[in-house]
């Protein structure tokens, strides 16, 4: 099933970003397209697929070019096909009147040990969730990602009971992978999709007590250790590249497999298509997915720290960003002043003993190869650079180790995305320390440095944050929909890989991105599901956000980072930290259905035809339209506030039967927030209530978001929602001044 990484959570999935693909040539060639149709009109899978045939030969004219046009039936959780067309063909399919979408295919690239102890997920007692649990036995979570290594001791079943009856996926055998050896009781499904990526750029090659350097030393267990696993292979590391056609075949059979979640990491870039646009191949799965009960978690995206640039937007999606874990990497660099600075490495060492350091002419990271070599051969180079991605350390690593150095520190704005090196030291610091020893090299003739191999820190020191990478809210599509929804650990997590892996030693790989966090997530929600088998997945998103640590688990406050740290907001972690055992016990959830959907997408003018067509059935929106402010989230945002605004929720009662909750709001600066009633009361007739929130504002000018919290409390359990306001008085403004 390919060589690829296993996140030791659960899985490994990995961070996507979309990239359309541009039809080239004149109008006569044929690129593959995707046919979207909604909701299917048959439950027989093979009358979908015949009616899809059905139309294509309408426009082909014979059974033969049907054949060599068609790659992939959609025909379980939604009716749709791909399939290889000219620019006309497609045309002439979107003008039908049963097609919702016709669009090109969408080609997308591929962008523990602590976590569980961490957020207080431990299987040391019976009270524990993972215990009530019963460790997600009976949950199978699906993975739509670049496919499996088998090998891993991740993967062994002993222990493990029968396969669940239920279960209708199969493991089939592909290149390097046997289905009757490689799967097991826990690795139960295994698919692969290609056909899609195949037809777009041609065949491809398919073949292709843990210690991690020392660090990070530990007892190995996911957060659902009993879940069972099915894989589905839609993206391929030897091209770089996953089609969207293939993604969406994977969604389609997973649904139709009898998975229980979805956990995924896919994800556009800004700017982003609606919701039940085709073209947002996660959102229209997702959407499907979510219609049948299975939630779908799916990552926040790698672009950060910029605002508005959170992907998987669609409010039925239960979207993660990335913290860091309460461990870090601390790296000795002793200068020959005696002065030690703790830099940030996953350097496995041996330590470099005192050595010639050097700030040569070009000392921007990404310039170094500007360079002569004989000023860093056989020296520790220092280097600054401004950027937050990846690319300036790989590049000054790269540049050192062609010139013949030892080691380089790279001072920056804090990025989580340390490069693990043995043998070679490359330590983070910021600009200030980092000033610190440039300082040092212009004070003397002869500056020398010595770097210690990494250490592990663990505990309160080690202060929790929203990471750099992490993207940001608010939503770009539908600014009222808060997102995003959780925040979980995504940064340096010791992970289970491909012996293949090239930053892997002994089948273990530290590896940071929101499609670390992702998997986190999917762990509490397998767990989740298995206690409470029959909630919404809008009940178990509740359940996560309403319970959320505001702080990190110590008690400390959480920061973000970015150009500058601050405490961290809504639109960094969304209602928070995921606080797993609270999780388990809510005390109320604001669940919603299909239906409340539904009502979103005539609220946020989607025509009755698109609506009717992704349903399957005739559905007209009610007049007057609804208000989105209404849709029943875990949140409340109001993005636009100029008059006053009154909006509805409404909770249901998961806790004790005679229950009663009170009303706490904590409202942001210059903003008026009542609710009414003030009181909840909740018996064995009364298990749903509603209320209202009227908000105003004292502002007078446009201005930003200002944040705020709406708890009901019955002194055990606090459900809490994030309240963001932002003032508008002059509306649909961009401000510059």
């Amino acid at each position: 099933m390919g060589q690829i990484t296993i996140l030791v959570a659960i899985i490994l999935t990995v961070v996507m970003n979309t990239q359309s693909t541009f039809a080239v040539g004149n109008a006569s060639e044929r690129k593959v397209y995707v046919v979207y149709l909604g909701e299917k009109e048959h439950d027989d899978p093979a009358s979908v697929t015949e009616s899809h045939h059905q139309m294509l030969w309408s426009l082909l004219g014979s059974k033969e070019s049907v054949h060599g046009s068609i790659v992939y039936s959609y025909r379980h959780g939604f009716s749709g096909f791909a399939a290889k067309l000219t620019e006309s063909q497609a045309q002439q399919l979107s003008e039908l009147p049963e097609v919702v979408h016709v669009i090109a295919n969408t080609l997308y690239e591929l962008t523990t040990t602590r976590t569980w102890d961490y957020l207080g997920l431990s299987p040391g007692t019976s009270k524990s969730l993972l215990h009530k649990a019963d460790m997600g036995r009976k949950i199978i979570v699906g993975v739509i990602d670049s496919g499996v290594w088998p090998e891993s001791e991740m993967y062994n079943d002993k222990g493990y009971g029968p396969i669940p009856s239920r279960w209708k996926g199969s493991c089939e055998s592909g290149e390097l992978f046997n289905g009757s050896i490689h799967c097991n009781r826990k690795l139960i499904g295994a698919k692969y999709f290609v056909d899609g990526l195949v037809a777009e750029i041609g065949d491809i090659d398919r073949t292709q007590n843990p210690d991690y350097l020392g660090l990070g030393r530990g007892t190995v267990r996911g957060g659902a250790p009993g879940v069972r696993l099915a894989i589905y292979k839609a993206c391929w590391l030897q091209s770089g590249s996953c089609s969207g056609a293939d993604v969406l075949k994977a969604m389609d059979e997973a649904i139709h497999d009898g998975v229980d979640v979805l956990s995924l990491s896919l994800g556009p870039k800004v700017p982003l298509y609606s919701e039940i646009d085709v073209r947002d191949l996660i959102s229209v799965g997702a959407f499907h997915a979510v219609a049948k009960g299975i939630p779908v978690v799916a990552a926040a995206g790698n672009d950060g720290p910029s605002a508005q640039t959170i992907a998987n937007v669609a409010p039925w999606i239960l979207t993660v960003a990335a913290t860091t874990l309460d461990r870090s990497f601390p790296t000795a660099i002793t200068l020959g002043n005696n002065i030690t600075i703790l830099g940030q490495a996953i350097f496995g060492g041996p330590e470099l003993g005192f050595s010639d350091l050097v700030y040569p002419q070009s000392g921007d990271c990404q310039k170094l190869s500007a360079n002569p070599n004989n000023t860093m051969d056989g020296k520790v180079v220092l280097c600054f650079t401004r950027e937050t991605s990846g690319t300036p350390t790989g590049d000054a690593i790269t540049s050192v180790i062609n010139a013949g150095g030892l080691g380089v520190i790279i001072a920056t704005n804090p990025t989580h995305l340390l490069s693990p090196t043995r043998d070679f030291p490359s330590v983070a610091v910021d600009f200030e320390l980092g000033t610190d020893i440039l300082f040092y090299i212009r004070s003397t003739r002869s500056p020398i440095v010595k770097i210690g191999a990494s250490r592990t820190l663990v505990g309160r020191i080690v202060a929790t944050k929203v990471a750099t990478f992490s993207s940001r809210g608010p939503n770009s599509i539908s600014p009222a929909i808060l997102k995003p929804d959780i925040a979980a650990p995504g940064v340096n997590i010791l992970a289970a890989t491909s012996l293949n892996d090239s930053s892997g030693v002994n089948g273990f790989s530290m590896k940071s991105g929101t499609s670390m966090a992702t998997p986190v997530v999917s762990g509490i929600v397998v767990l989740l599901k298995s206690l409470h088998p029959h909630w919404s997945p809008s009940a178990i998103k509740s359940a996560i956000v309403t319970t959320a640590w505001k702080t990190d688990p110590s008690g400390e406050p959480i920061f973000a980072d970015g150009s500058s740290r601050k405490l961290a907001d809504p639109f960094d972690y969304g209602g928070g930290l995921v606080n797993p055992e609270k999780a388990a016990k809510p005390g109320l959830v604001y669940d919603m259905a299909t239906h409340d959907y539904v009502l979103y997408l005539c609220a946020a003018e989607y025509s009755d035809i698109s609506i009717s067509r992704v349903l399957g059935k005739a559905t007209v929106c009610p007049n007057p339209k609804p208000s989105v402010l209404d849709l029943n989230l875990p949140s409340i945002t109001i993005p636009n506030l100029r008059d006053e605004v009154t909006l509805t929720r409404t909770v249901t009662n998961v806790g004790p039967l005679n229950s009663v909750y009170k009303v706490v709001i904590d409202p942001p600066m210059g903003v008026t927030v009542s609710v009414t009633p003030t009181t909840l009361v909740f018996n064995s007739t009364v298990r749903k209530l509603s209320f209202t929130v009227s908000v105003t504002t004292t502002h007078r000018v446009n201005n930003g978001y200002f944040f705020g919290t709406l708890t009901w409390s019955d002194n055990v359990h606090n459900v809490a929602i994030p309240v963001s306001v932002r003032t508008q008085i002059l509306q649909r403004y961009y401000d510059e001044n």
